[in-house]
């Protein structure tokens, strides 16, 4: 009898194997969020990692996590690593195609909790003078850890929440940048009328007759 049961155990062991070994070799993850502010302002905060402290979904998760920044600053070759505690893991982000306001590639690297290299890009499309669509996605071959992974859960929706989470943080910080440029560029527009405005009142305040030489 108990061998009975252990060649049975040991049969659904190998179905539900081969089961996992025919799910999809291939993923894709991709959310779409626009943004009310300029290209080249939402694109600010994509290419400079250090940006990403502000809005990144993960950041949140370990405030303590160790970060190390290599490479020419948002160019191709800059390169952002961590490692933190159980719910970030640690790997390497190195952007690998910038084309400045319209494209950003990053080749995503994760060590923990398990190896796998993921190809992660935002697309940047001007819906107006000041608004923006942002295109987030993430593609990825599956291994075995992977497609096991998959069985469980739901890998879309998981990767697509925080990305929506992170786009809507994306869109408060741009959209606070925006403010602040409009706050400066008010702020200097009213020093300079305010400049104008004291040179012409100078010029017509009458002339002090200059005193008279001698007794």
């Amino acid at each position: 009898m108990l061998k009975k049961i252990s060649l049975g155990l040991l049969a659904l062991v190998v179905v539900f194997l081969g089961f996992v070994a025919t799910r999809p070799a291939t993923y894709h993850v991709e959310r779409v969020w626009t943004i009310d502010a300029p290209a080249e302002i939402v694109f600010a905060q994509l290419e400079d990692f250090r940006a990403w402290a502000a809005w990144s979904p993960w950041e949140k998760l370990d405030p303590t996590m160790k970060k190390q920044f290599e490479g020419p600053e948002r160019q191709a070759g800059s390169s952002y690593s961590w490692q933190g505690n159980d719910e970030v893991g640690e790997g390497t982000m190195t952007i690998t195609e910038r084309v400045p306001n319209e494209h950003l590639g990053i080749q995503l690297e994760f060590k923990e909790p398990f190896a796998s290299v993921a190809e992660t890009d935002f697309h940047l499309v001007s819906s107006g003078p000041t608004s923006t669509r942002v295109t987030w996605s993430m593609d990825g071959n599956n291994k075995f850890m992977g497609k096991l992974f998959g069985v469980f859960m739901d890998f879309d929706s998981m990767i697509g929440a925080d990305y929506e989470k992170g786009l809507a943080a994306l869109e408060a910080v741009s959209e606070a940048e925006v403010q602040r440029r409009a706050d400066q560029a008010r702020a200097e527009a009213e020093a300079v009328r305010a400049a104008a405005a004291e040179a012409a009142a100078q010029a017509q305040a009458p002339q002090q007759p200059a005193p008279a030489d001698g007794p």
